[in-house]
């Protein structure tokens, strides 16, 4: 199968490198995007689907069973980088969501208990507030529920709840904390709800920094002319081209749309490897729907260029090799219709017959849509707001 892969996947890199390059009116194309969005070119849509427009991300919402205070983000930030939560005391949540590494890990696979290996790619927890779906399968609803099932996991930090209540209440600072974070609440003492709490609630303020692109959208609205101009020429010519090609020819609109670039969706791309090494049912194996085999969530496309290696498995270290599955329309994978499990690869797929530069030029807009990594925005949260509550009063 792999050496079909390699001679196709050659054969696109060819065409498109043949392909004569035709590049727009830039000076145009710029004026078009700097204004309001619903005035911008249309994008590339299937009929079927209503995409959102890119923009700038809203602040996050917080669940109101679940109220942000900055006691509750410091006990969860304690709680994320602290290996006590597993039972060899050596593995935290910062182990595979790393700050440095885009809060990932950098790695194929993540190392859990035991130097134990999973089958997936630890994603970055960047944006996760936006979600509203957990996991690579959407096995989590929420990150109150996602925040302690990689501690439970045998394969991964392998401990109770139980236990590690017990731990914290056994610690000289974490009763004290808990009873700061929750106060006001019935319940302030230490368990897995309030844990998963806290750390939920840090989580939701890892949010990205403005990149390029961000900066881009925003340069219409600044005042002072300088400040216009730098947040305008930011953006590359290269990257702004790649921009429109996003949204038109390259079709990736049709499930990195939003201010997310991410549909919060779950598409098969081809990458199921069923019967194979490798295999992965994806999303079936939460929802047990034989329609859902092979189907993965869309990640977010905001710091992208910052979480090599890619897909569910790790297996793609190469931003133009994945851009190049996608030009020619994805794996050619055989279908068994004989075969109620066989995966359906998406009908999104397409070939694209995009040339070289146009590559480049994707490449471009999707390092400007990358920031350096993000840090807790809890203050610049809870200022915001502060600041809106004013003012509707």
């Amino acid at each position: 199968m792999f050496n079909k892969f390699v001679i196709a996947w050659l054969l696109c890199i060819s065409a498109a490198a043949s392909a004569k390059t035709v590049t727009p009116d830039l000076v145009e194309l710029r004026q078009r995007y700097l204004k309001p969005p619903l005035q911008w070119p249309k994008a590339t849509l299937d009929q079927e689907l209503t995409g959102q427009e890119l923009g700038l991300l809203p602040l996050p919402l917080f669940p109101k069973n679940n109220p942000l205070s900055r006691a509750k983000v410091a006990l969860g930030k304690k709680l994320f980088f602290d290996p006590k939560l597993s039972r060899s005391k050596q593995i935290a949540c910062a182990s595979c969501h790393d700050s440095d590494l885009g809060w990932g890990d950098g790695r194929t696979l993540s190392f859990g208990h035991n130097r134990q290996t999973g089958n997936r790619n630890a994603p970055s927890v960047e944006n996760s507030g936006y979600y509203h779906q957990l996991f690579w399968d959407g096995r989590a609803s929420s990150l109150e529920q996602q925040a302690l099932m990689p501690i439970t996991n045998p394969v991964e930090m392998n401990f109770t709840i139980k236990e590690l209540v017990a731990r914290l209440n056994g610690d000289v600072d974490y009763p004290k904390l808990f009873e700061q974070a929750f106060a006001g609440s019935k319940n302030n003492e230490i368990n897995g709800d309030n844990i998963a709490k806290a750390i939920a609630t840090y989580e939701r303020t890892i949010i990205s920094r403005l990149s390029s692109f961000d900066r881009f959208l925003l340069s219409p609205s600044q005042t002072h002319p300088r400040r216009k101009l730098i947040f305008n020429r930011q953006f590359s010519d290269q990257a702004l081209w790649g921009l429109h090609l996003y949204r038109t020819k390259a079709r990736c609109m049709n499930c990195h749309g939003g201010a997310l670039m991410s549909d919060n969706q779950f598409h098969n791309i081809g990458l199921t490897y069923y019967k194979r090494s490798y295999e992965d049912l994806g999303r079936y194996l939460a929802t047990n729907d034989k329609s859902d085999v092979g189907k993965f969530k869309t990640p977010s496309l905001r710091g992208v260029m910052n979480n090599k290696p890619w897909m569910h498995n790790g297996l793609f270290s190469n931003m133009r090799g994945i851009i190049n599955l996608y030009n020619m329309g994805g794996p050619r994978n055989t279908y068994d219709a004989s075969d109620d499990m066989a995966p359906k690869q998406s009908k999104l797929l397409k070939p694209l017959q995009l040339n070289a530069a146009e590559i480049d030029a994707l490449l471009a807009f999707l390092t400007s849509v990358t920031a350096t990594p993000a840090r807790d925005s809890s203050m610049r949260v809870m200022s915001t707001l502060a600041d809106e509550s004013k003012a509707a009063n």
